[in-house]
């Protein structure tokens, strides 16, 4: 059991072997993991910063994996969940993908397809923490705009130009400039286009009209 915030993949189980067993192979593949013997237990420990990912038994003594993970969503968890499944589970891990479970692999599992997929749940969890503190570094750069100056960024992701800007909001065109080069400045772009792929890659942005420099 662990509270630290380092990447690990939590191995949530209620039989002792199956924790043994995949605790040794991820630490001789080099994953860093921790065990849990039920998911009341997991849930218990759980904090919201954690990373990794989760290798759980679809069915367990007490909870079953697939109320941890409802558990765990409603609690604003995005940990990936991978099930493991006996042969009859297998429709009951489909239904769960379809509910946001990043996979399932079904026993007796192939060691070397085990670790592929939870290193494939590693990497999906690193990319939505680099999401996540991209939408809050993006989000604090908004709030920094006035009020015009958000006015303004809107026509610009609009795809409208200077001239037409300046008419839209009944200003000068040296005004709109003035306001264009706050905007960039304080995003931290250099043109409407990397503006755009700010805003888009903090999931803040998915208009795909033509952006005028």
């Amino acid at each position: 059991m662990t509270t630290d915030t380092a990447p690990l993949t939590h191995i949530v189980d209620d039989d002792e072997a199956i924790r043994d067993a995949l605790s040794w192979l991820f630490r001789t593949r080099n994953v860093p993991c921790a065990t849990w013997p039920s998911a009341e237990a997991f849930l218990e420990a759980w904090q919201l910063e954690w990373r990794g990912c989760i290798v759980m038994d679809i069915r367990m003594q007490g909870m079953s994996g697939l109320d941890c993970s409802t558990a765990l969503r409603q609690r604003g968890s995005t940990l990936p969940i991978i099930f493991i499944t006996g042969h009859g589970d297998v429709p009951m891990a489909v239904g769960a993908l379809k509910r946001g479970a990043f996979d399932f692999i079904e026993k007796p599992f192939d060691d070397n397809a085990l670790v592929d997929v939870v290193q494939s749940a590693l990497d999906e969890d690193a990319r939505n923490q680099a999401r996540r503190s991209t939408r809050v570094d993006v989000a604090a750069r908004l709030e920094q705009l006035t009020g015009r100056e958000r006015e303004v960024m809107g026509l610009i992701l609009a795809g409208k130009f200077n001239k037409v800007i300046a008419d839209e909001l009944n200003i000068s065109m040296r005004t709109v400039e003035v306001h264009r080069a706050r905007v960039f400045e304080k995003m931290g772009v250099r043109s409407a286009v990397e503006l755009a792929q700010q805003l888009t890659l903090a999931g803040l942005y998915n208009n795909a009209a033509p952006l005028a420099e």
